[in-house]
């Protein structure tokens, strides 16, 4: 199955993701639950767009909307100007979970997608190698996901998810249990790596700090039910260093206006 086209030649600035109107209930215990209601965002060819806002105010609801795993109940999104549908194909999608199959090894992982797809061994086999490599996995082809590093697993599931070739990457809090250098690591290394290959992102994080350093914009969000309070742009270097940002005035500032946005949702419950 293709993977859908990006936005319209005649229009550079049309939006990739069109969310609009965008209302989601789900039954708990009998009860509807609104998890997000009237959002309206559109996300652009190229650009990782960071989400942040309070538990439960339905950052992931909207990746999966978009990713098509069910649909809104109210409003529409639209992918390259057509409706989502049931399964998005032109997405990937990466949890906080690995996922990784014990019983494969790291090439093995790697080659889910490629054999769904039915290439053949030895395409498999050359695509898994540069995709190692490009992940920085080369020569861990062998090694199980018990013998490996929480960052080398990361890197895999990375790898698998490319395999893919998905044109926009859905990431839902991906780094969350990483120590604070690992994660630091991975955010260059995906920074890097959506840049080169040219992905569209869409970053779910709780980490304020994180947003700010691997997003071209912030979309800040409510208590549920979750609506967009903010969009916050990024204006820092397409190529920051990100293990220099923290003695950036520029970044400091909108790390700290970030904070005042969501400080009532902090201090609403007490």
């Amino acid at each position: 199955m293709q993977a859908q086209s990006a936005a319209p030649d005649d229009d550079p600035r049309a939006p990739l993701i069109s969310f609009s109107g965008i209302g989601k209930q789900f039954t708990v215990k009998g009860e509807l639950l609104q998890a997000v209601e009237n959002i309206d965002l559109d996300v652009y060819q190229g650009e990782i767009l960071t989400l942040v806002g309070p538990s439960g105010c339905g950052k992931s609801t909207l990746l999966n909307i978009c990713a098509g795993l069910y649909p809104a109940t109210a409003g529409d999104v639209s992918y390259a100007g057509k409706p989502v549908e049931p399964y998005n194909p032109a997405v990937g999608y990466m949890t906080q979970s690995d996922h990784l199959l014990p019983w494969r090894d790291v090439a093995g992982n790697i080659a889910i997608p490629l054999e769904i797809k039915g290439l053949s061994k030895p395409e498999i086999k050359a695509q898994v190698e540069e995709l190692m490599e490009t992940v920085g996995l080369s020569g861990f082809g062998g090694s199980y996901p018990n013998q490996l590093s929480g960052g080398m697993r990361k890197r895999c599931a990375l790898a698998r998810l490319l395999a893919y070739d998905p044109e926009t990457l859905l990431m839902d809090e991906p780094f969350a249990a990483l120590d604070a250098m690992l994660r630091m690591r991975m955010q260059i290394e995906i920074r890097e790596l959506c840049r080169r290959l040219n992905k569209t992102v869409m970053f779910v994080t709780h980490d304020l700090d994180e947003a700010v350093a691997i997003g071209d914009r912030c979309v800040v969000f409510t208590g549920r039910p979750g609506t967009i309070e903010r969009v916050v742009d990024v204006p820092l270097a397409p190529d920051r260093n990100i293990l220099h940002l923290r003695k950036d005035p520029d970044y400091r500032t909108i790390t700290a206006d970030l904070w005042d946005v969501l400080a009532p949702s902090i201090t609403e419950d007490r």
